[in-house]
């Protein structure tokens, strides 16, 4: 089956403009099963819940893997507006999805985010993350179509 992963992050970067709505960096994730059907989303927490490491994906993890066998979550696929961290990959492994597809890379990230402390972004491709463990893990992005609708949320909240 075809997945429209552009129209999936359109709504992964909704997930996102809420966070920035309530006071969290703007992140969005959302994870869908082998057809495309929205499961759970998450936006980033990190000020909702006073933790560093609230991040959109690790929460959707976190949530996933209590709701989820692996069996199943090697079939699902994770859409996050920005390329994961490597804490997030590597949640993504731990938890067992199948496939990742993000709208911007790390390197975009790191170039709107600049210094800012608020979010201290590596120059590490999830792949090579996502790669180094015992199972495949299929990363996609970035996707082209989405990149600029993400990018204009990153400007304004960054400035």
């Amino acid at each position: 089956m075809n997945i429209d992963y552009s129209k999936l992050l359109k709504e992964a970067n909704q997930i996102a403009k809420k966070s920035v709505e309530n006071g969290n960096n703007p992140f969005g994730a959302i994870l869908v099963d082998d057809a495309g059907n929205i499961l759970l989303e998450s936006g980033n927490l990190e000020k909702t819940l006073g933790v560093a490491t609230a991040h959109a994906e690790l929460k959707l993890c976190e949530m996933a893997s209590k709701k989820y066998d692996k069996e199943f979550l090697k079939t699902t696929t994770l859409i996050t507006t920005a390329e994961p961290c490597a804490m997030c990959s590597g949640a993504i492994y731990w938890t067992g999805i199948g496939r990742v597809v993000y709208g911007i890379s790390e390197v975009d990230l790191k170039i709107l985010t600049g210094e800012d402390l608020r979010n201290p972004t590596m120059s590490l491709d999830c792949r090579k993350v996502l790669s180094s463990g015992q199972h495949e893990i299929k990363v996609v992005g970035p996707i082209d179509d989405v990149r600029e609708e993400i990018i204009q949320i990153h400007k304004e909240f960054w400035k």
